[in-house]
C-alpha cells in the first residue's frame, strides 16, 4: 500500500469519529506537511492533533499561531533539587537523605549547571549515587562539569560526556554499542546482551556465568541512568530498555571518533569507508550493499541490518567469498526467505547469527556445522529444517529455532562419522526447537547449563519416560515452555505413558490410566520461575509439591480440564501471572475462594469457550491489577466481586461480559465510574 492510498484509508477512518492523534519527537517539518492533508478538512468538534518536537520552528509551521504551542518549562531550583536527590541517593533506603553543609552547597552548584535540563539532572545523579558522598569526590565532580562548560555552548552534552568518561572501561563498549539500535526503539534487553558477549565486550569474572556479568553490566549502566528500563520480567529482571535520545547521540558520537561502528542512515551518501561495525536502519530499496561490503571487507566484523530485503544474492556472495573475519551477522524484519549460501561454514570466526522475522523460511546448509566459534543462533519465528551437523558445535550457548525441525540423521552418517545428539552441546543455555527424534534418547538430560527450554509440537511418539527423566534433572531451569502436536492432543500425554502422578514419583500404571501429565514433580527446581504447558491435562495434581517453589507465572493451553483450576492453583504462593488460554478449562464456572491468589496481579482468560461465570470471593486476588477476559462467549456477566478488588487497574475485555457493561452504564453512578476508569 502506497504513502497516497493509505493517508486517504486515514482520512476515511477518521472522518466520522471524535479524534486525537499523537505525533511525537517530530524533527522535520516535512513530515507534517506530508501528513497534515489526510486530516479531515471539517473534523468532528473536540478532535486534536498533538505534536510534540523539540524545534519551535516545527510547532510554528504546524499551527500558524504560537496561541497553540505550549513550551515545556525547565524545572525550577527545588524541583531540580529534589530530582538530584532522589537519583544521587536512590537505592539507599531513604528519599530525604542527610546533607552536610558542605555537601549540600556543592549538591546545589553541581544542579546549577544542569539548567534545569531534566536528562542533565538524572545522568548526574547517576554519576554521584556510585561516588563516594565526601567533599572531595563532589568537588571533582563539579570541576569536571565546569572544565566541560568551558569548552564550549553544548553544556548539556558534555554534562553526559563526563558521566561516560567516569564509566569503568569494561562498559564504555557496552554503553556505546547500545547507539547501533534506531533513535527511541525498545531494545530487547537478552538480545542485547547475547551481541555483547558476541563482540567479547564481557569480562570472565572466575566461575561466573558470562550471560550474569552481562546482566550486570547492564544493571550498572541502568543505576547510573545512561539507559532507562521500558519494561521488566515477572521475576523483576530487565526485558527492555531505551536510550535517552541525547545519550543515543553521544555513543553514536563516540562510536565514530573510536571508529567502533557506524550507523548508515543516509542511503544517498556515499557508504562508509573501511569500518569494523557497519549498521543499517533505512530500508534499501533497489539498492545492493555489495559495495558497502567491498569499501569494508579488510576490517569488517559485525553486521547488523534493521531494515528490510538488504541481502541479495550479490551480497550473500560478497560476503561469504571476501568478509571472512566476521563474527557478528544480524539481519531482521526480512520479508521473503533467505537461501544461506552454501559456504557459510567458510565463516568460521562468526558468533552470532541472527536471522529475524515470522513466518518466512530459512535454509540453512550443512555447512553450518563448520562455525565452529558460533555462540547464539536466533532464527526467530522463521520457519527452517535445521542440518544435524548442528550438534557439532560445542560452543552454542543458544539456540532459538522456535519454528524449526532438525533434520534426522541418516543411518549411513551414523556408521561412518558415528551419532551426533544433542548432549555434545554441554554449553547450551537456551533452546528453542521443535520436537522430534533427537528426544528419544536421554541426551536432553545432559545439558545441565540450560537455564530456558522451549519444545513445539512435540508428539507423544517421542515422550517416553526417558523424556520425562531429563527435564526432572535440568534443574537449573529458570523457563520451561512445552506445546504438544496439535494431532495428538486427543490423546493424553499419560494415554500413551500409563502414567500416574503420586505423591513421590511417577509410575507406570497399564489398568488404572489417570489423566495426569508425565512430568515429575518440580520440588527440585528452585529457579523455576515461568512454566508454559499445551497439551491435554484433564486433571491437575493436587500436591503443591508438584509445583515449582518459586513459581511466578503460568501459562495453560489446551489442557481441557474439567474440573476448576483455582482450587489448586489458588495454593501456589509466589503465583503472579495467570494465563488460561483455547479451553485450558471446559467448565462453566470457576471460583476464586477467599484468601487465595494473595500474590496474583494478572490473569488472563482468552476462549473459554465453556466458561459462563467467574466469581471472586472477597478476600481473594487482593493484589490483582490486570484482569484480562476476552472471547470468552458465553460469560455474559462480569465477575462476581470485580469491583471489590481495590488495586484492580486494567480491565481489558473482547467479546465478553457485554451484558453486565451495558446494564451498568445504563445506571451509570459509582459502580460505572470505578469500571470506565479501568476498562481499556
Amino acid at each position: 500500500m502506497g504513502e497516497t492510498e493509505l493517508g486517504q484509508k486515514l482520512c476515511g477512518y477518521l472522518k466520522e469519529k471524535k479524534y486525537l492523534v499523537v505525533m511525537d519527537d517530530v524533527w522535520s517539518s516535512e513530515v507534517w506537511s506530508r501528513l497534515q492533508p489526510y486530516f479531515p478538512e471539517e473534523a468532528k468538534e473536540g478532535s486534536k492533533v498533538l505534536i510534540t518536537t523539540r524545534n519551535k520552528e516545527i510547532a510554528l509551521h504546524a499551527t500558524y499561531s504560537e496561541a497553540f504551542i505550549y513550551e515545556l518549562r525547565l524545572m525550577n531550583d527545588d524541583e531540580s533539587w529534589r530530582l538530584f536527590l532522589k537519583k544521587a541517593f536512590r537505592g539507599t533506603g531513604t528519599t530525604t537523605p542527610t546533607l552536610t553543609t558542605e555537601l549540600e552547597e556543592l549538591g546545589k552548584k553541581i544542579v546549577t549547571k544542569c539548567k534545569g535540563l531534566p536528562v542533565a539532572i538524572v545522568v548526574l545523579g547517576g554519576l554521584l549515587l556510585t561516588k563516594e558522598k565526601t567533599k572531595q569526590s563532589w568537588e571533582k565532580v563539579l570541576a569536571s562539569i565546569e572544565w566541560y562548560l568551558d569548552q564550549g555552548p553544548e553544556s548539556c552534552m558534555g554534562i553526559l560526556a563526563l558521566s561516560y568518561n567516569d564509566l569503568p572501561y569494561y562498559l564504555k563498549s557496552c554503553f556505546i554499542y547500545c547507539g547501533i539500535f534506531p533513535e527511541d526503539s525498545e531494545i530487547d534487553a537478552w538480545q542485547l546482551i547475547k551481541l555483547w558477549l558476541a563482540e567479547g565486550f564481557i569480562q570472565r569474572r572466575g566461575k561466573e556465568r558470562l550471560e550474569d556479568i552481562a546482566k550486570d553490566y547492564m544493571h550498572e549502566l541502568i543505576h547510573r541512568s545512561l539507559i532507562q528500563v521500558a519494561d521488566r520480567r515477572v521475576d523483576g529482571r530487565v526485558k527492555s530498555c531505551r536510550m535517552h535520545d541525547l545519550l543515543r547521540d553521544l555513543a553514536v558520537s563516540e562510536a565514530k571518533d573510536a571508529n567502533i561502528f557506524e550507523v548508515h542512515e543516509n542511503m544517498d551518501s556515499t557508504f562508509p569507508i573501511s569500518i569494523r561495525r557497519l549498521v543499517i536502519h533505512q530500508n534499501l530499496i533497489n539498492h545492493d550493499i555489495s559495495q558497502c561490503l567491498h569499501n569494508s571487507s579488510s576490517r569488517l566484523r559485525s553486521f547488523v541490518s534493521f531494515s528490510e530485503s538488504i541481502m541479495g544474492k550479490k551480497s550473500w556472495g560478497y560476503l561469504q567469498e571476501h568478509i571472512k573475519l566476521l563474527t557478528v551477522l544480524n539481519i531482521e524484519k526480512r520479508v521473503g526467505g533467505h537461501v544461506l549460501p552454501r559456504d557459510i561454514g567458510q565463516l568460521i570466526h562468526l558468533k552470532f547469527l541472527c536471522i529475524k522475522g515470522f513466518g518466512s523460511h530459512v535454509k540453512l546448509p550443512s555447512s553450518i556445522g563448520r562455525l565452529v566459534n558460533l555462540q547464539s543462533l536466533d532464527l526467530d519465528g522463521n520457519y527452517c529444517n535445521i542440518p544435524h551437523s548442528i550438534w557439532k558445535l560445542k560452543k552454542l550457548r543458544h539456540l532459538e529455532c522456535c519454528n524449526c525441525k532438525l533434520s534426522s540423521q541418516a543411518q549411513v552418517y551414523k556408521c561412518v562419522n558415528g551419532y551426533l545428539g544433542v548432549e555434545q552441546l554441554t554449553n547450551l543455555q537456551t533452546l528453542a526447537l521443535e520436537g522430534g527424534s533427537w528426544l528419544e534418547r536421554d541426551g536432553l538430560g545432559k545439558l545441565t547449563q540450560l537455564r530456558s527450554l522451549k519444545l513445539f509440537n512435540l508428539s507423544t511418539l517421542y515422550l517416553k519416560t526417558e523424556f520425562f527423566e531429563s527435564i526432572a534433572k535440568l534443574t537449573a531451569l529458570e523457563s520451561l515452555n512445552l506445546y504438544f502436536w496439535k494431532e495428538h492432543t486427543k490423546k493424553t500425554l499419560v494415554n500413551c505413558l500409563g502414567l500416574v502422578w503420586e505423591k513421590k514419583n511417577v509410575t507406570i500404571d497399564h489398568h488404572n490410566k489417570t489423566l495426569l501429565p508425565g512430568l515429575m514433580p518440580f520440588s527440585h527446581h528452585v529457579y523455576l520461575y515461568e512454566l508454559s504447558l499445551d497439551g491435554v491435562l484433564e486433571k491437575l495434581p493436587e500436591q503443591i509439591e508438584f509445583y515449582p517453589p518459586k513459581l511466578l507465572e503460568l501459562h495453560l493451553w489446551q489442557c481441557k480440564l474439567t474440573d476448576d483450576p483455582m482450587m489448586i492453583l489458588k495454593k501456589l504462593p509466589s503465583l503472579r501471572i495467570l494465563v488460561l488460554w483455547l479451553d485450558a478449562y471446559v467448565g462453566e464456572k470457576m471460583v476464586c475462594s477467599s484468601g487465595g491468589f494473595l500474590q496474583l496481579e494478572r490473569l488472563q482468560l482468552y476462549k473459554l469457550n465453556e466458561l459462563e461465570e467467574l466469581i471472586v470471593e472477597r478476600g481473594a486476588m487482593s493484589s490483582l491489577k490486570t484482569l484480562e477476559i476476552h472471547y470468552c462467549d458465553k460469560m455474559k456477566k462480569l465477575p462476581h466481586g470485580l469491583l471489590e478488588l481495590t488495586n484492580l487497574e486494567k480491565l481489558s475485555l473482547r467479546d465478553s461480559c457485554y451484558e453486565s457493561i451495558k446494564e451498568i452504564e445504563e445506571v451509570g453512578g459509582e459502580d460505572w465510574d470505578k469500571l470506565r476508569k479501568i476498562m481499556c
